[in-house]
C-alpha cells in the first residue's frame, strides 16, 4: 500500500508501544459476527479500467451546455463571468482557511469583511455574518435566533406556505413541529391569514419575497403588524438576484434577512456547495449565529481585520453558543463578493431587469396557447406558474427530447397543484430559446 504513510515496521512499533499484539485485537470489543463482515467487493481492477468505468458512469449525466434551461425553484442558471472561477481557483483562496489565530490570515479576513459589507448594502441591513451552509439552514437558524432574542419566552414560529418547501422541511428538522404553524393548509396562507396567527407567544413570522411561486408580496405594513405583536419579521430574499431591481428587505422593516447566495457567481454546481446569507439588525448582533469580521487599526495606526464576534461552539463554551455551526462557506462567500464587485450596482440591475422582462415575455407567449394557462396573475419577478393539459413530468420528458429542460412540478410539494409547472427565465435564456419552449409546449 504505497499511499499509506505507515509501513509494516511503523505499525509494529505502534502496536508494541500500546501493548497490543495485532491490529485485529483493537476490534475485540466489536461482536465477532460483525467484526470483519464480508465486503463482497468486485475483482480488483487496474487504474485504467477504473477510469474507463468512471467515464462510462459520468457519460450518463446530462450537461446543461446543450440544453435550454427553464428550471429554477431555488437553484438558478445565471452567467458566471470568467474572472470569477479564475480568481477563486487561485491557491491563495482555494486552500485558505481561517486558523484558530485568525488575525494571522489578514487576506482571508479582509475578503470576508468585503463580503459582509457588499451583502449588507444589497440587503439593506446592518450586519451580515460569514456565513451559512445554504439558504435553508440560514432560515432555520433565523427561527432559532428569533426564539433566543426573546430569551426563550416566545417559541411559536409562523411560516408562510409559499416559502420554499425544502426550507420548511429543514426548519422542521431544526425545531419541533409543534412550534411551527401557518403552513398547515397549503392552499391558504395569505398575509392576512398569517397576521391573524400572530400572538404573544410568536417569536417570528417567516415569509419569502418573491415567494416560491415567483410572486411579489405586498409588504406594506407587514413589519408594523409583526412588531406590534412583539415578534420579528424574517424575510427569505430568494432569488437574491431580484434585489438588483426590488426594494431590499431592510427598507420594509425586516429584522432578519436570509437568502441563497448561489445565483451570485457560484453556478449550479450539481446542487452545492451553496451559500447561506444571513443578515440582521445591529441590536440583535450578539444573538446572531456564525461569526463576524471587523475592521480596526493596530498600535501603529495600520488597518487590520479581526474576528470581532464568534458565537459558534467551536470558539466559545458550548452552552453559550448561539449555533452549532462549526465551519463556514468562506470560499463561496468570496465568490459572491467577487461577483458583486465585478458586476457593480448597474450590472446587477441589468441582470435583474433582463430576468424580469424575459420572464414576462415568456409568460405572455405561453398565455396565448390554447391548453396552457398562466396562473400567476399578480406581479412576479422571473418565475411564474403555468397550468398544463398533461402531467408535468410527461411534458418535461417531451421537452427534454427537444433539448429543453422544463419547469418544476409543483404537485411534488403542493398536492392541490395538479399539472402545474413553475417556470424560470434568467438572462441566459435567449428569445429564440423562449420561442422554442413555447413551440415545444404547443406541439405537446
Amino acid at each position: 500500500m504505497p499511499f499509506l504513510p505507515n509501513n509494516v515496521g511503523d505499525r509494529r512499533s505502534m502496536l508494541a508501544a500500546i501493548g497490543v499484539p495485532s491490529i485485529a485485537s483493537l476490534f475485540a470489543d466489536v461482536p465477532a459476527e460483525h467484526r470483519f463482515p464480508e465486503l463482497k467487493l468486485p475483482k480488483a481492477a487496474s487504474e485504467i479500467e477504473i477510469l474507463d468505468e468512471l467515464k462510462q458512469m459520468a457519460g450518463k449525466n446530462k450537461s446543461l451546455g446543450g440544453l435550454a434551461n427553464f428550471l429554477g425553484a431555488g437553484a438558478y442558471n445565471h452567467f458566471v463571468p470568467s474572472a470569477i472561477p479564475f480568481l477563486t481557483g487561485r491557491s491563495e483562496f482555494s486552500t485558505a482557511y481561517t486558523p484558530y489565530q485568525p488575525e494571522v490570515s489578514q487576506g482571508t479576513l479582509q475578503a470576508i469583511f468585503e463580503y459582509q459589507s457588499l451583502m449588507a448594502a444589497l440587503l439593506g441591513m446592518d450586519v451580515v455574518n460569514a456565513s451559512h451552509y445554504d439558504g435553508a439552514t440560514a432560515m432555520a437558524e433565523a427561527a432559532i435566533m428569533s426564539i433566543n432574542v426573546s430569551n426563550g419566552k416566545r417559541k411559536k414560529i409562523v411560516v408562510s406556505p409559499s416559502v420554499h418547501p425544502h426550507y420548511r422541511q429543514t426548519l422542521r428538522t431544526y425545531l419541533p413541529t409543534g412550534q411551527i404553524c401557518g403552513d398547515e393548509d397549503l392552499q391558504k396562507g395569505s398575509l392576512a391569514d398569517l397576521k391573524a396567527q400572530l400572538d404573544g407567544d410568536t417569536a417570528c413570522l417567516i415569509v419569502q419575497n418573491p415567494n416560491f411561486m415567483g410572486e411579489l408580496l405586498d409588504v406594506n405594513g407587514l413589519a408594523d403588524a409583526v412588531h406590534k405583536a412583539g415578534a420579528l419579521l424574517v424575510v427569505v430574499a430568494n432569488p437574491v438576484i431580484s434585489l438588483g431591481l426590488l426594494c431590499p428587505p431592510g427598507e420594509y422593516g425586516a429584522d432578519i434577512v436570509v437568502a441563497e447566495g448561489q445565483p451570485l457567481g457560484v453556478g449550479l454546481n450539481f446542487g452545492g456547495p451553496y451559500l447561506g446569507i444571513f443578515a440582521t439588525r445591529e441590536k440583535y448582533m450578539r444573538k446572531m449565529p456564525g461569526r463576524l469580521i471587523g475592521k480596526t487599526t493596530d498600535t501603529q495606526g495600520r488597518t487590520g481585520y479581526v474576528l470581532t464576534l464568534s458565537t459558534r461552539e467551536q470558539h466559545i463554551r458550548r452552552e453559550k453558543a448561539t449555533s452549532n455551526i462549526c465551519s463556514n462557506e468562506s470560499l463561496v462567500a468570496l465568490t459572491a463578493a467577487m461577483y458583486l464587485a465585478y458586476m457593480g450596482r448597474q450590472g446587477l440591475r441589468e441582470v435583474a431587469v433582463l430576468c424580469y422582462h424575459k420572464a414576462h415575455y415568456a409568460a405572455a407567449e405561453i398565455s396565448r396557447l390554447k391548453n396552457f394557462k398562466v396562473l400567476s396573475t399578480g406581479p412576479f419577478f422571473n418565475e411564474f406558474v403555468v397550468s398544463c393539459p398533461k402531467p408535468v413530468d410527461e411534458i418535461n420528458q417531451a421537452l427534454l427530447k427537444k433539448g429543453i429542460l422544463g419547469g418544476y412540478d409543483l404537485e411534488k410539494d403542493y398536492p392541490h397543484a395538479t399539472n402545474q409547472m413553475l417556470l424560470c427565465v434568467t438572462e441566459l435564456n435567449s428569445r429564440s430559446q423562449i420561442d422554442d419552449l413555447v413551440a415545444g409546449l404547443q406541439s405537446i
